[in-house]
């Protein structure tokens, strides 16, 4: 199965469309430069991380539409529709919201909306997210530019404050990330935003021997022997909390299993790779160090 790093998470903004080629504007942002600011605009946000970009940035209001991973601010589910996942959306639903700006990450959104988002004549900007701390910063100067903003400094210090309060854990923990969804169980392997999180937070991902993510087996569960289980709190709750957890197959023969450690977060919070990818790190970290006493 392919990557879930971003059906897990992901937003947008709008006003006048022109639906000509040729007045398309379509950009890769690569830049840090800001621009004059921009006002009024009609914002499409398809990714969750850049939705709480923009809103931090002061430009809340003017999101009129979101993808499926853009949970946060949560004001947003009364002034923002829903466009579901990137990976199933099309374009008429954008078209309808009549956007002046759209923004996207170029993590898993289907070619056939891209394509269409190309031709509709909207400025579009297309990030590459990078899940790490340089990254985020990376892209919240790159939104910055896009919306015509200065005032992102601010953010950017509070991601290096939060950062600085992480404490170095003795003996780095081997955490499992499980993806729970109804009966469909995934961990996470390397190179995903959670094995990224987790390293940020002072741990050690428990299965680096495949990326992405993949179904949960026993086998796999036994073999990463994990000390920790991590999972978004959706998850736990919705799999029997702390108890469901360690019915799960092969859990009772782990490290985490014998000893209880489970632990859970807002899955917005820890896999948004946003302006609270800081503040994420350190929530982890807290947990980490409390299962490890």
């Amino acid at each position: 199965m392919k990557s879930l790093k971003l059906a897990l998470l992901s937003a947008l903004v709008l006003s006048a469309i022109s639906c000509k080629k040729d007045d398309s504007k379509i950009t890769n942002s690569t830049s840090n430069e800001t621009e004059n600011p921009v006002s009024n605009q009609r914002i499409v946000s398809l990714s969750g991380g850049v939705t709480e970009i923009v809103a931090a940035q002061g430009h809340e209001k003017e999101i009129v539409g979101t993808d499926v991973t853009s949970t946060y601010p949560e004001t947003l589910k009364a002034t923002a529709q829903d466009l579901g996942n990137v990976r199933s959306m099309t374009i008429e639903p954008i078209m309808k919201l009549n956007p002046t700006l759209i923004l996207a990450s170029d993590k898993d959104i289907n070619p056939d909306l891209l394509e269409k988002i190309k031709t509709s004549g909207i400025q579009t900007e297309l990030f590459k997210q990078e899940f790490s701390i340089a990254g985020t910063k990376v892209l919240i100067n790159q939104v910055a530019k896009a919306l015509g903003n200065t005032n992102q400094q601010s953010i950017l210090d509070k991601i290096d404050a939060d950062v600085r309060q992480i404490q170095p854990i003795a003996k780095k923990p081997k955490v499992l990330f499980i993806y729970a969804r109804g009966n469909m169980l995934m961990v996470a392997g390397k190179n995903t935003p959670m094995a990224s999180i987790i390293e940020i937070a002072g741990g050690d991902n428990a299965v680096n021997d495949f990326e992405d993510f993949k179904s949960l087996t026993p086998e796999a569960v036994v073999q990463a022997n994990p000390d920790v289980l991590l999972f978004f709190t959706s998850g736990l709750q919705g799999n029997g909390g702390v108890e469901g957890a360690l019915k799960m197959p092969g859990v009772s023969q782990t490290n985490a299993g014998k000893n209880k450690r489970v632990i859970a977060m807002d899955g917005g919070l820890l896999s948004s790779f946003g302006p609270r990818v800081g503040a994420a790190a350190l929530s982890l970290n807290k947990l980490l160090l409390e299962s490890n006493q």
